[in-house]
């Protein structure tokens, strides 16, 4: 089948007549293959799905981030379209750049996204849909973990995530590792077991 993005899969162990999405989004200068290896360890009633982003350079303008953002939003449509999960239960989980993409998406989005693991990322509001405010988030959930010693995204940036989150009356966590920018197993334990509940 022919969607707009390229994607690994990992289809469900275990099939319901319908199966929550894990949508994975990588970091710059990655790659779909990079989150993907994740996947084995992830739950089993899950469509694990890691898409290979839009644009393979950094966000230079926040106008090509807004791109990305509506094509990830129209890609999670096709995949609903095309396979048999449920449209209730789609998690986005983003490394760095595609953390920065899973917070705006689902901020922009709130009806196509219920979850977010935003890893080593942080909230980029100039490239939320301009009224975004006026969006009901009552049904999203949002995980963020960052490194306290992350020498790519300061973890200063990544601390303001709580605050603006709860200012908007979403349900969120925000954890703090002593590592640098990437995922240790803790991190990976903590956001499994979030998932989970």
């Amino acid at each position: 089948m022919n969607l707009s993005l390229e994607y690994l899969i990992r289809e469900p162990k275990i099939k319901l007549d319908k199966n929550p999405l894990l949508l994975l989004l990588h970091g710059y200068g990655s790659n779909e293959a990079d989150l993907f290896s994740f996947a084995s360890e992830l739950p089993e009633e899950y469509y694990v799905i890691s898409a290979r982003a839009p644009y393979e350079n950094k966000f230079s303008d926040h106008e090509q981030a807004k791109l990305s953002r509506d094509l990830i939003a129209q890609f999670i449509e096709e995949l609903i379209a095309n396979y048999p999960i449920d449209k209730k239960q789609v998690t986005l989980l983003g490394f760095s750049q595609g953390a920065i993409l899973s917070q705006a998406i689902a901020l922009s989005h709130p009806d196509k996204v219920q979850k977010v693991i935003a890893l080593s990322g942080y909230i980029s509001e100039p490239i939320f849909e301009e009224n975004y405010k006026n969006n009901d988030f009552s049904n999203l959930q949002i995980f963020a973990a960052h490194g306290t010693v992350d020498q790519v995204i300061p973890v200063e940036w990544a601390r303001k995530t709580k605050s603006f989150l709860t200012n908007l009356g979403i349900e969120s966590v925000y954890n703090e590792y002593p590592i640098g920018h990437g995922v240790s197993p803790q991190v990976f334990n903590d956001f499994s077991n979030w998932l989970k509940q």
